[in-house]
């Protein structure tokens, strides 16, 4: 009966006010009643479990109950065409081959040769016996002995090092697989050996990560960040996934708050903290009470303190301080302190979802589309009437986001202001879907976050860089687990970070692993090929502009 109704048909406007009022009522009930049954099934699992029994078998159905993506909204198939020009093929040896002369008729005349360009790898051993020198000098009293060759260490050579680096944070293996593999081919190692040989050991490449993280900083004024969950033996924690078209960089933390945020952004140097008038501007946005605010101004104005001291600085003038009001005054010092700083790369905007810890941080804060679209494909409209106007208000939401797309290529003035107007007018819709309205309303209120890309055409619509980086690290989590100890999950940051920055710059991970292993240094550093390209692509160039 509800899927006939037709709202328009309806002359009485009070009576049209009603039914909107049941149908949103039927809507609320309808979400009550669902939620109540996940409720009720719960607790029958727990009484079932405090008996000694079994609850419901949590059995997966084959696809997922829910898909929030939009990407069927989002896709616009492009016109096909003829595939680029591949790049050029290393030739390693060439062959000549030969037709069977008695294959040949009499009249047979050579006509040249047909080139085939064939692909392949050989997987062997490469086992060397080294005999090194021995001299003794018996003035010295010491033996003097041949050194192996960069990159031999130990009982192992670079090709196999780089091969293990490779497999484990390129390709994802476990170290399970990669033994595996290794004894296939007739290497004969250990577990505990190829442990050590992506952990232990790897300074150089920690500073080259380092490195890589103050020039990708650098790069650019914008950048992408979103978390995933993550474990250090057997702890939750969380990976930080910052980076643009030039760099990745994963940060694993204990925390996900502003300052553990902020501690990624400057690169885990040691906090500092200012009060300063821009600190005092975002204390403004709290309910800090009036006589914090006066003790406060006790402490050093426009000093840079560090933690020590800030903390015992406010116990002396503030000594009741709650928590909630000291993590918003060292949220605002550090975030003043950060920006005042000029040693190191400060971030003038984030492309982010809505989660509170971005907040302060930059200059500008950029909200993803693709995100805030999840939100609407989250409601699940129980009358026809409201599935009808949630899908219609999708398909003008994406259609919305097309010409953005369209403007970012050619960005004008005129489009600008005609954009800015049209979302006024798409989020002002009203549908008589409750459910949906609020959704709407919110998303209004997010119109500054939303529009950023009209004054900064170069910024990405959506947060996909950072949330692809995270899932790099989540299908890592679920072929590893995770590392056990602080020293394995700096590896894993480190090699990870590595692994996708020189994918995004054309470069082999393998070749660059190998490259360092032998020290020969043929790559040159990644955070020069990032500055370079940086220059080339000018991806702040709105920055720039007059």
């Amino acid at each position: 009966m509800l899927d006939d109704i037709d709202l328009t048909t309806i002359a009485d406007e009070r009576v049209r006010t009603l039914i909107v009022r049941l149908l949103n009522l039927v809507e609320d009930l309808s979400a009550d009643n669902r939620a109540l049954r996940d409720e009720n099934q719960r607790l029958r699992d727990e009484n079932n479990r405090l008996k000694g029994e079994q609850g419901k078998p949590a059995i997966k159905p084959p696809t997922p109950p829910s898909d929030h993506s939009s990407e069927s909204e989002r896709h616009r198939p492009g016109p096909r065409g003829k595939r680029g020009p591949r790049h050029p093929i290393t030739i390693q040896r060439e062959q000549t081959l030969r037709v069977d002369p008695a294959t040949l008729p009499p009249d047979a005349i050579f006509k040249g040769y047909e080139d085939v360009i064939v692909q392949d790898v050989i997987i062997r051993t490469d086992n060397v016996l080294f005999h090194k020198e021995i001299f003794y000098s018996p003035a010295e009293g010491r033996s003097y002995r041949a050194a192996l060759p960069a990159g031999y260490h130990g009982e192992f050579g670079p090709g196999l090092h780089a091969l293990v680096l490779v497999l484990y944070f390129g390709c994802l293996m476990s170290e399970a697989k990669i033994q595996e593999l290794l004894v296939y081919v007739g290497v004969q190692i250990a577990a505990g050996t190829i442990s050590n040989l992506l952990i232990k050991n790897q300074d150089a490449f920690h500073a080259e990560k380092d490195a890589v993280l103050e020039a990708g900083l650098a790069s650019t004024p914008w950048h992408h960040l979103d978390d995933t969950g993550t474990r250090v033996n057997g702890q939750n924690q969380y990976c930080q996934v910052l980076c643009n078209p030039l760099y990745t960089i994963y940060q694993t933390t204990a925390a996900k708050d502003r300052l553990t945020v902020l501690d990624v952004l400057r690169g885990n140097q040691p906090r500092r903290f200012r009060l300063n008038a821009e600190a005092l501007g975002y204390l403004d946005r709290v309910a800090l009470a009036q006589i914090t605010r006066q003790r406060l101004l006790q402490l050093p104005w426009d000093q840079e303190l560090d933690a020590a001291r800030l903390g015992d600085l406010l116990a002396e003038h503030l000594p009741n301080l709650g928590v909630q009001p000291r993590k918003w005054i060292m949220d605002a010092m550090a975030v003043a302190a950060y920006h005042a700083q000029t040693a190191w790369p400060v971030v003038r905007l984030l492309v982010v979802d809505d989660a509170p810890q971005w907040t302060w941080l930059t200059a500008e804060l950029a909200l993803c589309w693709v995100h805030e679209g999840r939100h609407y494909k989250k409601l699940t409209p129980w009358v026809a009437a409201h599935r009808q106007a949630l899908d219609a208000f999708q398909g003008q939401f994406w259609q919305f986001y097309d010409e953005l797309l369209a403007y970012r290529d050619a960005p004008t003035p005129t489009e600008s202001a005609r954009l800015a107007a049209a979302f006024d007018t798409l989020f002002a819709t009203t549908t008589g879907y409750r459910a949906l309205d609020d959704r709407i309303a919110k998303t209004r209120a997010k119109k500054a976050a939303l529009l950023l890309v009209l004054t900064h055409p170069e910024i990405p619509l959506h947060n996909n860089p950072a949330e692809l980086g995270a899932r790099q690290r989540v299908r890592k989590r679920d072929v590893s687990f995770g590392p056990r100890t602080a020293e394995g999950a700096q590896a894993w940051d480190t090699f990870m970070s590595l692994a996708d920055t020189t994918r995004k710059l054309g470069v082999s991970f393998y070749h660059y692993i190998h490259d360092r292993l032998r020290g020969e240094q043929q790559i040159p550093p990644l955070a020069d090929v990032i500055a370079e390209r940086a220059a080339d692509l000018n991806l702040g160039a709105s920055w720039a502009a007059p």
